[in-house]
């Protein structure tokens, strides 16, 4: 009976701790100041109201298979996110080690002893005997003031953080590489430029080398169109170096080496696409890395009550059991066993030169650090959007003008060159519009690169597609297993 009295004992222990108080400051979420509206929305072109949010897959936008394909793979291979996975498998496990905190430590020993005793003391008369030995003990610190469930606390917001943090690392990941893919379809588009060119360059070098051939033009003008030709191709050649560099980067973003990873050549099609932009409040629970550093906030409030529970004592108790004898034989009978109950311990700080008073002014503190590192990253992700909406707005303007001073450039060279072959110009003006067109067209192709890479980042500073609502459950954040699936049920 008195077997069947300890599990009962020990549920109504854990009962006990649980409705216990746990000292202090519950967690509630500090105000971080959000403004109605973005100031750059104006003339935005807002999403159809069927398309208020972004998708979870936010670069089928820009409707290109190939990024598609290139940024499925991510999540799956890239090696800093496989990382970030394994710390987020031990945050969780971090949460299991705080609940077992909760139950009692039992330890099962066996112990065989062959000694011999003092003289005069010894029942064997060869002074030699022996002691066997089969024990079950149990110590355990119950939960008095709240110490392990705030630790529980800690542990399974750092997990919740850990998560965010794991998904801040994805979307940083999958925009980044599609940053470095529009960034190669444009070194694509220049260096198509840069060919045509050098073939109308060299098409002009050759009625140079006529006109000089018969006289109507000087040698000058002949080393003239050289040199701009082996300038052009220069150019192009460059361009090498850069696309490699990003294909390069690619390739390790999706986990392979740059050797087994090549981006074929091909037209830059994509558009800039309409991105819906929600409301500022609602950029609180969309982007991944607001909600890492509202949970690390979280985490910090909960070691306040760390730090205060180390002022009240503890109390440690312990219970053992079982059997001890000096014959083997005899050792699993009624006379050869034992049992104990009783407190192991209990200690109360009286005097430490002021250690537990810094810990708890050091946990305050670094509560207050987090709450103003959350509410920096919020006041950032404002800031991050309205600059990327500033430079949508303004590229587009920009574009429209753009494009028309390529149209003039062109034809201002189509003319120059008509004179040119009539001799009423020379070449120096031939040049000249051939290094104002060249020019023009090839803001016009980064200008398309910056409103790509620009819309790439404001979705980014928009959370992806990621919702708070994504993040782990604190069910989830706690593992597979509960504290509460190891408690013993009473014994009838």
């Amino acid at each position: 009976m008195r077997f069947r009295i300890i599990p009962a004992l020990i549920c109504h222990l854990a009962a006990a701790q649980l409705t216990a108080c746990a000292v202090g400051p519950d967690y509630t979420r500090p105000p971080a100041e959000a403004p109605a509206r973005f100031k750059e929305m104006k003339g935005w072109h807002k999403a159809q109201p069927r398309d208020t949010a972004l998708p979870q897959k936010w670069w089928q936008l820009f409707n290109d298979p190939e990024l598609t394909a290139l940024e499925e793979q991510v999540a799956a291979a890239n090696q800093s996110v496989a990382q970030a996975k394994a710390q987020y498998r031990q945050a969780q496990h971090l949460v299991q080690s705080s609940q077992s905190s909760l139950l009692p430590v039992a330890v099962l020993t066996g112990t065989v002893n062959r000694f011999k005793a003092a003289s005069g003391q010894s029942l064997a008369p060869s002074g030699i005997r022996n002691l066997f030995g089969l024990g079950v003990g149990a110590v355990w610190e119950p939960d008095l003031w709240g110490k392990i469930r705030r630790q529980i606390e800690a542990s399974t917001d750092n997990a919740q953080a850990s998560a965010a943090t794991l998904q801040a690392l994805i979307l940083s990941s999958q925009a980044t590489l599609a940053q470095h893919y529009f960034q190669i379809k444009i070194l694509d588009a220049q260096k198509a430029l840069l060919d045509d060119t050098v073939a109308a360059y060299a098409k002009t070098l050759d009625i140079t080398q006529n006109r000089y051939a018969v006289g109507v033009a000087a040698k000058s003008e002949v080393v003239q169109a050289e040199a701009q030709l082996h300038s052009a191709r220069a150019q192009a050649v460059d361009l090498g170096a850069e696309r490699a560099r990003r294909e390069h980067a690619i390739a390790v973003l999706i986990g392979k080496t740059p050797a087994d990873f090549s981006l074929p050549k091909a037209p830059l099609e994509a558009q800039p696409p309409t991105i819906p932009v929600s409301l500022p409040s609602e950029l609180l629970e969309r982007r991944p890395d607001i909600a890492a550093a509202e949970r690390q906030m979280a985490a910090a409030n909960a070691r306040i009550g760390i730090a205060k529970a180390a002022y009240f004592p503890s109390l440690n108790l312990a219970i053992s059991g079982g059997y001890q004898s000096g014959d083997i034989d005899t050792l699993f009978t009624m006379a050869r066993r034992y049992w104990a109950l009783g407190p192991a311990g209990a200690a109360l700080t009286l005097f430490d030169g002021g250690v537990k008073n810094a810990q708890y002014k050091q946990a305050i503190a670094l509560h207050d650090e987090a709450v103003a590192a959350y509410r920096q990253t919020v006041l950032t992700g404002f800031q991050e959007v309205e600059d990327n909406l500033a430079a949508l707005r303004v590229l587009a303007e920009e574009v429209q003008v753009q494009d028309k001073a390529v149209a003039a450039a062109e034809q201002a060279l189509a003319l120059m060159l008509n004179q040119y072959k009539a001799g009423t110009v020379s070449y120096l003006n031939v040049m000249t519009a051939q290094t104002v067109a060249l020019s023009n067209q090839q803001v016009a192709v980064q200008l398309k690169g910056e409103q790509l890479n620009v819309a790439v980042l404001l979705i980014k500073a928009l959370g992806g597609g990621w919702n708070e609502r994504s993040l782990p459950t604190k069910d989830e954040a706690d593992g597979d297993r509960k504290w509460t699936d190891y408690l013993i049920l009473p014994v009838d």
